[in-house]
């Protein structure tokens, strides 16, 4: 678990101002601000080309800022390369989830980190790692040795959050983490992020369900047309203030609102 002083929890872990991105002519991130403070949760929401992918793929190295200041824990930095954001402490894990269908489980948890010993793949202590992370997570799977593709949707969620935060990252970023998933199974996952939350990491979800928004999120976040429109407090702003926001109805939201979600 990662322990956070009130004054770390009080400053955002990370900040960005003024990001910029632009594939050609098209312009998918204009100005873009964002905060991530330590044991948060924020929610990431806009209609279908906000520019809420690109953002996470900005923060991740996968497509670096044209402009712009990335802070980390009030440094300024650059990310231009996942590795950039690895090193600093950022795991991400994307919506098709990057699994080996053909491997297992502890595979997939420790692929490209294999533990080795005097030259040789250390199997029993992988799986040892394995099965405790799962077990601090509560995560249920019969057999760690089965290929990921005889799992599950939701299982195979879990999979690939438990493989993200294996590195001991400070900050996750999910992109869509309950798309295609049942009820029970996303119910699951908000879990796993609750639980992420009370270790004390920071955390971006880009969803488009804001039930799940209001059951996990602390703060909301609105991108429209690549542009900020709106912070909001979960707990003091209604769900109608939230859509209002991404369709565009109200123009660059205020930061705190009213009344309660229903």
């Amino acid at each position: 678990m990662v322990h956070v002083s009130p004054e770390a929890a009080a400053a955002p872990m990370l900040k960005l101002r003024g990001v910029f991105k632009r594939y050609g002519a098209v312009q998918a991130l204009a100005d873009v601000e964002l905060e991530i403070r330590a044991g948060e949760v924020v929610a990431l929401v806009g209609d279908n080309g906000a520019g809420k992918s690109t953002l996470v793929r900005v923060i991740a190295g996968a497509d670096p800022a044209d402009e712009g200041v990335i802070e980390w824990k009030g440094e300024r930095t650059r990310i231009n390369r996942p590795q950039d954001a690895r090193a600093l402490g950022i795991a991400t894990v994307y919506q098709d989830l990057s699994l080996c269908e053909n491997l297992d489980v502890v595979g997939n948890l420790f692929l490209a980190r294999e533990v080795h010993r005097v030259g040789v793949l250390d199997e029993v202590e992988m799986e040892r790692r394995a099965r405790g992370l799962l077990d601090t997570l509560a995560i249920q799977i019969p057999s760690l040795r089965v290929p990921v593709s005889a799992l599950s949707a939701g299982q195979r969620q879990t999979i690939a959050l438990s493989r993200a935060l294996l590195g001991e990252p400070e900050a996750v970023l999910l992109d869509e983490p309950t798309a295609a998933l049942g009820i029970e199974q996303a119910t699951h996952t908000i879990d796993l992020i609750d639980s992420m939350r009370e270790r004390g990491l920071g955390v971006l979800i880009i969803s488009h369900n804001l039930a799940d928004v209001k059951a996990v999120a602390d703060q909301v976040a609105v991108l429209r047309l690549g542009r900020n429109n709106g912070f909001f407090d979960v707990k003091t702003t209604s769900q109608e203030q939230i859509i209002a926001s991404i369709t565009g109805a109200t123009d660059n939201a205020v930061r705190r609102a009213g009344r309660s979600w229903p």
